[in-house]
């Protein structure tokens, strides 16, 4: 059997940061903000705090924390694993990491053929529940 293709990682900086989160505010979610007020940035609420429709995707989770991207930005996006980060800046006005010094970053790279035969074989992406 083989591991299943992670769409969403987390770099250590980005764990250690959600750790520090949690601590604070207990569980947590993301959602990966398609622009408007804080351009296209991975979101930080906590859990609840964050409505979640149908039309939104999970992909997956963070060290337990679910991260969601809406419909319509995954369709340009589901060709890339997402790699959430942390550095140096403001985070968006309304993510928990705002205020901290420190901000949540998206990073991607290309699925390989072989990496999107695979998450073809695997179950589609989950809509929100």
């Amino acid at each position: 059997m083989t591991t299943p293709i992670a769409r969403v990682v987390a770099t250590a900086a980005a764990l250690e940061m959600l750790a520090q989160l949690r601590r604070q505010h207990g569980p947590l979610m993301f959602f990966q903000s398609g622009g408007c007020c804080d351009g296209s940035s991975p979101m930080c609420y906590a859990a609840g705090d964050f409505s979640v429709s149908d039309t939104d995707v999970y992909l997956g989770n963070l060290d337990g924390t679910p991260f969601y991207m809406g419909m319509e930005q995954f369709e340009y996006w589901e060709h890339t694993q997402l790699i959430i980060d942390v550095v140096a800046g403001n985070g968006g006005m309304f993510s928990l990491d705002n205020g901290s010094g420190k901000r949540f970053l998206t990073r991607s790279r290309l699925f390989s053929d072989a990496e999107v035969a695979a998450l073809r074989a695997q179950s589609a992406p989950g809509r929100a529940e």
